[in-house]
């Protein structure tokens, strides 16, 4: 008879071996570097702390990351890059001053930042010290940068409670922190306005990269999970595209291939690629969302990306998002994308899907629209063209906080 055991008891368990084991590896850790620095004077038991350490749990946030590697090289600082992507292009980079490192998938990859030895982390992933990924004793100060334009509550619920530092692009989103910690009874955080590093970079890009002749491109990027375009609507949705006579563009969202196949499978077998018809997984969305002229999605923050950096309307599903798993479910005001996203373009619904090809015509020619996109960003995109240098003036400024020394090497 096999034992089996459900995925919750299996993630308790691996929590409860994973805290046992770190009290013996640090208390094992910390009498070595004591005998190790008994008679050398002024040395700190933790002298083997690496400063900085940059952890990425997806090949795909290296996006996000990269302008902020950038300008911290251009500085002189050294970076460790800790990737749970073997084949993540901050492995190969060629920033001089960054080691990158992968540490493996999964719960592998997670027992390596639970032993992490660190003054400083920067991650965009949230869920720390809710989930397998746990906070080390031996880091001193968590910081969380977003991965996209959008409310930080529509996290997975207290995904961002336990880091120290929230890196933040619009005033809304520092409010609603605000008030959860409130209705948390928790202490204050850190939150600075910096802006959206990766989206400012799509920005430069496009100036030196303007998007190529092409037919009129609709691109379809649902999210993924049980309130998307895909689940709702399904191959009609593809369908009614395909009646319009534009070229359409389906990118799905890279975990529906890692955990929704049951339903995205069936939906590829029925619409292959074709001469009107093209499916993308391409790592970087930059050729594809140039190329295309109008977005459709649901609550992804592609919205943001595609209305916002190259300032082309949208069309949004109304996909009565579910709130109950997320942070957005302990607040009583409405989540700010729910006035955003009518500002960007038009809604989808069931009952209006026949008219899509009018709708898709009227978002591409109303210039109330353009106008529109300009308040959303003014919303949620603080310090345009500013964010990396913002990012890393923080970082440097709380590392000199913490330790009192100076994160670049010319500098005492």
């Amino acid at each position: 008879m096999k034992l089996y055991i459900d995925p919750g008891t299996g993630a308790m368990l691996f929590s409860l071996a994973t805290g046992l084991i770190s009290v013996a590896w640090f208390g094992a850790r910390k009498l070595y570097m004591k005998m190790k620095y008994r008679t050398a004077g002024n040395v700190k038991v933790d002298a083997a702390t690496t400063p900085f350490v940059i952890f990425s749990d997806n090949k795909r946030y290296w996006k996000n990351f990269d302008p902020v590697i950038r300008e911290l090289d251009k500085r002189g600082i050294d970076m460790v890059y800790l990737t749970q992507s073997s084949d993540d292009p901050g492995l190969s980079s060629p920033y001089p001053h960054l080691h990158g490192e992968f540490i493996g998938e999964g719960n592998k990859g997670l027992s390596r930042m639970n032993f992490l030895n660190a003054t400083i982390v920067l991650a965009t992933t949230p869920g720390l010290d809710v989930y397998q990924w746990k906070k080390s004793k031996e880091v001193k100060w968590y910081v969380h940068m977003q991965h996209g334009a959008n409310e930080m509550t529509t996290y997975r619920m207290f995904g961002i409670d336990f880091f120290d530092g929230l890196l933040v692009s619009g005033q809304y989103q520092i409010d609603d922190t605000r008030a959860l910690e409130k209705l948390r009874d928790e202490p204050a955080k850190d939150m600075v306005l910096v802006g959206i590093p990766y989206m400012d970079d799509i920005v430069t890009r496009l100036k030196k990269n303007p998007a190529p002749e092409h037919d009129t491109t609709v691109l379809v990027a649902p999210s993924w999970g049980e309130s998307t375009i895909l689940r709702k609507f399904g191959s009609r949705i593809i369908e009614v595209l395909l009646e319009t006579g534009y070229h359409i563009i389906i990118r799905p969202h890279p975990q529906s291939y890692i955990t929704e196949m049951d339903m995205l499978q069936p939906i590829l077998d029925a619409f292959p690629a074709s001469d009107q018809l093209e499916w993308n997984t391409d790592l970087d969305n930059f050729d594809v969302m140039n190329r295309s002229d109008i977005l459709i999605s649901d609550f992804s923050g592609t919205i943001y990306e595609f209305s916002l950096a190259f300032d082309k309307p949208v069309i949004c599903m109304d996909t009565k998002f579910d709130d109950s798993p997320y942070d957005a479910w302990w607040l009583d005001t409405p989540r700010w994308s729910t006035t955003a996203i009518p500002r960007l373009g038009q809604i989808l619904t069931e009952e209006n899907m026949e008219n899509l090809k009018n709708m898709i015509d009227e978002c591409l020619h109303d210039e109330k629209y353009r106008k529109l996109r300009c308040e959303v960003s003014a919303e949620t995109w603080v310090y345009p063209g500013e964010g990396a240098v913002r990012v890393a003036d923080y970082l440097e400024d709380k590392y000199h906080e913490i330790t009192g020394e100076s994160l670049r090497k010319d500098k005492n």
